[in-house]
């Protein structure tokens, strides 16, 4: 008997759990929504616009904190890139041309493409209406942050006067468990818009 004396490829990777979970996404299609839904007008060379979306999303997963990890975190990491399809990894650089290419058309096609994916994968949309009813609770959450980021005003956070900053609205159905219904960013100022026609819309939308 012959014995093979050519090795097998071997890669490895630091994030065993999040590689895992990259399996997962491809084989349940969660991003064609938004590979299917978002245009980005960019020009290519070597990798489609939401190719590289993708890689500074998977970039986020992988828990960078800015841009600027991708080529030290997941440019340096082949086997997390193959369990999320990808056989390379762009450059921060290009991932931060794409994103300054998005338009305010691209962030409405992303809202359809987060809807759609919702409602095929949530739990909160394959919850038993005809059963019981699905109570939902709005929370808002203070975010302070530099004058200079977006929707940045002066607004109340707790045992911080004349501070500025943001509000994360979140609708979470809470009834057996807390699932993320739906999530937004507002300005410092925010009170409560629970009853405005945006949450409203976004709450039907999502039961719909």
């Amino acid at each position: 008997m012959t014995e093979c004396s050519t090795e097998g490829t071997k890669t490895y990777t630091s994030c065993a759990s999040l590689a895992a979970l990259g399996v997962k996404v491809n084989e349940s299609q969660l991003f064609e929504p938004i590979r299917q839904r978002v245009q980005i007008a960019q020009k290519t060379v070597k990798d489609q616009p939401i190719d590289k979306f993708y890689d500074g999303w998977l970039a986020m997963l992988a828990g960078v904190h800015g841009l600027v990890e991708i080529n030290s975190r997941l440019r340096a990491d082949p086997a997390l890139q193959a369990a999320f399809g990808r056989s390379w990894c762009v450059e921060q650089s290009v991932v931060q041309q794409t994103l300054d290419a998005c338009t305010p058309e691209n962030v409405q096609q992303m809202e359809e493409a987060l809807d759609e994916i919702y409602r095929r994968q949530s739990q909160g949309c394959q919850h038993d209406f005809r059963r019981e009813y699905l109570i939902l609770d709005v929370d808002l959450s203070g975010m302070p942050c530099g004058p200079k980021a977006a929707f940045a005003s002066k607004g109340y956070f707790a045992k911080q006067r004349n501070r500025r900053g943001r509000q994360l609205r979140r609708v979470l159905a809470s009834h057996t468990m807390r699932w993320l219904w739906i999530a937004s960013l507002r300005d410092g100022a925010t009170e409560s818009d629970a009853h405005s026609p945006d949450a409203s819309r976004r709450t039907h939308a999502g039961v719909e």
